[in-house]
């Protein structure tokens, strides 16, 4: 027989895991991973359990001890201390020496005599005694002779039920029998960016303070400490390398273009090159490379668009006419998503049977950037390329550099998004952007925390993009632009804005379409960064807040609190420790002041129902004391449209004084 029939567990369930362990599940450096598994083992006999883990790149397990959870559920912990890929999976056997301590006990409380027992006990501390290092092992020979040889039995029972030795005959079980899952599943660690972030969009072209003038890597420059006073840590950069000529789309995307229209930056190449060159009018790549190390002295990740997609006049296109599709009449096929149509972008062919020197040449572009210190990559549209490409490369990449980060840009199909998500990418687009009201917000954010997609999708809120001005940006005003950014950054930990059209609260749109009107995408802004009436103050605040509270550093311990009235949405988010307490309020209608009461569940943090709480109104420094888990509020949205509270519990009473946490 190929298994040897003593071996009497049955493990099952092992979680987390994706796909059956096809794919890693995500946690950044430091972070813990909770393992839990079925454990079950045929008559009476007690369990012992196991977690084994260990780095990648080592080749023997750590191992820690399971706990039973209840219902056959064990349950233990690892913490991921390095970036790379760890790998776990669960042990575990029969444990004989705890059945017969479990054994003893029940004698004893039955009044039965115990002699025979204790002598059997001592059989088998010396049995594991022999198979022990010389330390433990004569420690377990003393266990056993005060068992065998009993001066006193009351004191022998209890040196046979201590806990030390329980612990010291657990860490040298004889495990030759034990079961051991038969998978051990995989974990992607990557660096604490990948959870918590602040992106912020903005184009080179129009970053010049000089009216009608073209912007370069330089005046990027002079907006990085503007930009990181408002505490961004992402400054993600729309497509850097030269644009194509032909049919190249006018202002507000029109078909016919004028000598003066610069163009989409997504329609790539031209005669001064493709994705290994950079706008002549930007600057040199010398240029774009001190961007990028000046960026990083101030704690700026400078994040390049991966747009796999060419203009017609890209060097490709001549040198390599197999990686695109040709119609009939000779044309080359430009990219549609009927009924639009973007003649001025060719969609590459992932079909053709050159297709493997397609993705080779794909992967030098990516470490082409990586050589100039790129380590964000925000990827235009990757769910019109195929999975396998992708999972390919970006193994391929963080492989050679763990510490890359890569925005998957798909507004598509929630399984293709997911799926996009299992094969590797590290953040993603969400539906946020079109989610407006309190039922809205409890589900998807029910789905993104409470389900098995938590293992892998990273959400990232995006207020707007270039390509987006949704409908509550449209009518909201100025109070719609602060509660979606609060929504942003306090329901996800990482969160980006499309700037400055956001912090200017820009809401002029196409008429009946979710689209800029004068969109920066066909045209160079030049923006009056201090026009009045922008919430630059606001923006800034709402970052240092995410940044001093700890419990803002993670998607997924949202809880949604109850409230009495449908306009006013409260959430809470809390450290496991509850050292770190904040509750948000939101008034959902930008238009009219919104009353109620909210109710915090302040058994759950910790707070006696009888005592007093200090709070913390983080927007407005404003303190106050609460009592209770009903509370009285009135949101005026042109005044205090929402309102992030930290709650202090009172920890202690001394020398007349209260003390808070």
């Amino acid at each position: 027989m190929d298994q040897d029939g003593r071996k009497r567990i049955v493990i099952e369930n092992l979680q987390p895991n994706v796909n059956c362990g096809e794919y890693p599940i995500k946690r950044v450096r430091d972070q813990q991973v909770t393992v839990s598994a079925d454990i079950v083992a045929d008559g009476h006999d007690n369990i012992a359990a196991e977690l084994l883990f260990r780095p990648a790149d080592e080749e023997a397990w750590h191992t820690s001890r399971l706990s039973f959870a209840g219902n056959d559920r064990w349950e233990g912990d690892f913490t991921v201390t390095k970036e790379g890929f760890f790998h776990y999976t669960v042990r575990a056997w029969v444990d004989h020496f705890a059945t017969w301590q479990h054994d003893l006990q029940t004698r004893l409380d039955a009044g039965q005599d115990v002699s025979t027992e204790l002598l059997i006990g001592a059989e088998m501390i010396e049995s594991t005694a022999k198979k022990a290092a010389t330390g433990p092992a004569d420690t377990l020979e003393s266990w056993a002779r005060n068992l065998r040889e009993p001066r006193d039995q009351a004191i022998a029972i209890d040196s046979a039920l201590s806990e030390q030795l329980s612990r010291l005959m657990f860490e040298h079980a004889d495990r030759s029998l034990a079961t051991e899952f038969p998978k051990a599943y995989t974990v992607w660690v990557e660096r604490p960016k990948a959870l918590f972030s602040a992106w912020y969009e903005l184009f080179p072209r129009s970053a010049s303070p000089e009216p009608d003038t073209h912007g370069t890597f330089r005046d990027v420059e002079n907006l990085l400490p503007e930009i990181a006073d408002m505490g961004f840590d992402v400054l993600y950069l729309p497509p850097i390398h030269p644009i194509g000529e032909t049919n190249r789309k006018g202002r507000n995307n029109s078909t016919t273009a004028t000598p003066d229209d610069p163009g989409s930056p997504w329609a790539i190449g031209s005669a001064d090159g493709g994705h290994k060159t950079v706008h002549p009018a930007l600057g040199t790549l010398e240029d774009f490379e001190h961007l990028v190390q000046e960026a990083k002295s101030l704690g700026i990740d400078i994040a390049l668009d991966l747009a796999f997609q060419c203009s017609p006049d890209h060097p490709y296109v001549k040198e390599h006419p197999e990686w695109f599709r040709w119609r009939p009449d000779g044309t080359v096929q430009y990219a549609e998503n009927p009924p639009k149509k973007y003649e001025d972008i060719l969609p590459l062919n992932f079909e053709n049977h050159h297709w493997q020197d397609l993705w080779e040449e794909l992967k030098s572009v990516v470490f082409f950037w990586i050589d100039k210190g790129v380590r964000v990559f925000r990827v235009d549209n990757p769910h019109t390329k195929p999975f396998r490409f992708w999972e390919w490369l970006i193994r391929e990449v963080k492989e050679a550099y763990p510490e890359i980060i890569f925005l998957a840009e798909a507004f598509t199909r929630p399984k293709v998004m997911y799926r996009l998500a299992k094969v590797g990418f590290t953040q993603s687009y969400t539906y946020f952007t079109w989610r407006n009201t309190k039922d809205e917000f409890v589900d998807y954010l029910t789905e993104l925390t409470r389900r098995g997609v938590r293992e892998f999708f990273r959400p990232n809120f995006w207020t707007n993009t270039p390509d987006i001005l949704p409908e509550n940006l449209q009518y909201g005003g100025r109070p719609a632009f602060i509660n979606r950014l609060i929504l942003a950054a306090t329901l996800s930990s990482n969160y980006g804005i499309y700037g400055p059209a956001y912090e200017l609260c820009e809401d002029k749109a196409l008429d009946g379409k979710e689209e800029y009107l004068h969109s920066e995408k066909f045209e160079i802004k030049n923006w009056n960064r201090d026009q009045p009436g922008h919430i630059k103050d606001v923006v800034t605040r709402v970052n240092q807040i995410r940044r001093e509270n700890e419990a803002l550093h993670s998607a997924w311990n949202v809880d949604f609190y109850d409230t009495d009235n449908r306009y006013l949405m409260c959430y809470g988010k809390t450290t496991p420790d509850l050292s770190n307490i904040l509750v948000v309020v939101v008034n959902l209608d930008y238009l009219h002041k919104q009353s109620g009461t909210i109710r915090l569940p302040i058994k759950k943090l910790g707070i006696p129902e009888s005592q007093s709480y200090l709070v913390h109104e983080l927007l407005r420094d404003v303190k106050s004391i609460w009592q209770g888990a009903s509370n009285y509020l009135e949101l005026d949205p042109n005044q205090s449209p929402a309102q992030i509270y930290r709650i202090h519990r009172r920890l202690r009473r001394e020398n007349d004084f209260d003390y808070y946490l």
